[in-house]
């Protein structure tokens, strides 16, 4: 059976072929009447645009590219939760303003490609992902620096373009929480000394919140392991065999969280009433931990969202680089 083509829709509606074209690119030329009437006529007969050739003329792909960082060693199943939440968040809102999504998962140089917006594939790239390949980094530095169609999650390093959680903003919350439910020796768990700078602001916006309300929090910078659980882990021995003492945790991500919690428990601590514990990211696997972990959660709806407008330059309003975030208080720190 032949395809219908522009041509058999232009008879058929007794238009010109050229307005048939008009109506599929989306042109305020063409009356309401006659749209409808070519619409009608292209339902008719079954014809569907080539939207290739019509984006070829318009010089709009009407595709993101969205290119997710992880490690070699991780395979999907090892991937963070967090960067698939964030994904869905962006794909959802940049099919909200009629975008499809391109998506690469990339881990080693071999794969490495963010030419995306140059070659047109694509009209703008988003770069989320692991914090933990430097290389990945490396190569994405120079794109997300200059091409003002490039944007990133966090702070992989200085003058990117990027969006982030308000990780001031959380690090207070998690202060005022566990100085709210009497722990006065809290520590801060996660490196806070790379040029990765998420962790870094977290722990100042907890700092800075301790010492309003009459405290301090000593931290431990431990980068013994690429794996945040064993993080967690490593941790609570080094604060064991310091001799420090402490009755609280903010830990700069849920994995370090998880792995202290796990630590603590096989020592016999009780949580929380000996120790209070605090994560960051909302995953939604702290819900199901014994007990249940409090965590400050930024909202990836918005981010998506942030992420997307910053990106496609399609907002008036501008938009800010920081996405809002709330804590979700539960067993692992509620002393009441």
């Amino acid at each position: 059976m032949r395809k219908s083509t522009a041509w058999d829709v232009a008879e058929k509606a007794g238009v010109s072929q050229s307005t048939v074209s008009r109506v599929f690119t989306g042109s305020a030329r063409i009356s309401a009447t006659t749209r409808d009437r070519v619409l009608e006529a292209a339902k008719s007969l079954d014809y569907l645009p080539d939207k290739r050739a019509s984006r070829l003329r318009s010089g709009h792909t009407g595709v993101l590219a969205v290119v997710v960082v992880t490690r070699p060693e991780d395979s999907a199943r090892e991937v963070n939760p967090f960067a698939y939440a964030l994904l869905g968040s962006i794909c959802k809102a940049a099919s909200q303003r009629g975008y499809e999504t391109l998506v690469a998962f990339q881990a080693s140089p071999d794969e490495f490609y963010g030419r995306y917006v140059e070659q047109r594939d694509a009209d703008a790239m988003v770069v989320i992902g692991t914090t933990q390949n430097q290389p990945a980094w490396d190569y994405f530095r120079p794109i997300l620096q200059t091409e003002t169609q490039a944007i990133c999650w966090g702070l992989p390093f200085a003058e990117a373009h990027s969006v982030r959680s308000d990780n001031h903003g959380g690090g207070r919350l998690a202060a005022e929480h566990l100085w709210q439910q009497g722990y006065r020796k809290p520590v801060f768990l996660g490196p806070i000394e790379s040029e990765q700078r998420q962790f870094n602001e977290r722990f100042e916006g907890f700092s800075a919140a301790l010492e309003e309300l009459g405290g301090e929090a000593v931290v431990v910078r431990d980068t013994s392991s690429n794996d945040r659980f064993e993080q967690g882990r490593d941790a609570i021995a080094k604060l064991e065999q310091a001799g420090t003492e402490y009755d609280s945790i903010f830990a700069a991500c849920d994995f370090i969280a998880l792995g202290a919690l796990e630590a603590l428990s096989a020592k016999g601590v009780r949580v929380p009433q000996d120790v209070g514990i605090v994560g960051y990211d909302g995953l939604d696997a702290t819900a199901h931990a014994n007990p249940p972990l409090t965590t400050i959660k930024p909202d990836l709806e918005k981010a998506g969202q942030q992420l997307v407008a910053h990106v496609l330059e399609q907002d008036e309003v501008e938009q800010s680089p920081l996405a809002p975030v709330e804590l979700i208080a539960r067993a692992s720190s509620r002393r009441a």
